[in-house]
């Protein structure tokens, strides 16, 4: 399997576009190239059953975010509340950045 190019970063806000959590704000956690799947905070819970440790882990039933694929979320641009597509941009002192593409406002 090939380490593909995901399209959002760790820290983003994205909303999520399908799926049983649709429509959710989320950041994101976590970025798992390798997969495409990405973890976004609030969105895709899953309860887990955890035993106890000796490092000081009471165990029990845990409620946490599972890795969802990114293909599942978009940006959000807070700019314009929308959620967004984005464009790259080459700055006159060369760096690239991220636009959203309606309304312009780099990421």
């Amino acid at each position: 399997m090939s380490m593909a190019k995901v399209h959002v970063k760790r820290g983003d806000t994205v909303v999520v576009i399908s799926g049983k959590d649709k429509g959710k704000k989320g950041e994101v956690l976590k970025v798992i190239p390798k997969s495409n799947r990405v973890i976004v905070k609030g969105a895709n819970m899953v309860t887990k059953h955890v035993k106890p440790n000796v490092a000081n882990r009471q165990g029990g039933i845990v409620h946490q975010e599972a890795p969802m694929h990114a293909s599942n979320v978009m940006l959000y641009c807070t700019k314009c509340n929308k959620a967004t597509r984005i464009a790259h941009k080459i700055l006159e002192d060369g760096s690239k950045v991220r636009v959203c593409k309606k309304c312009n406002e780099t990421f």
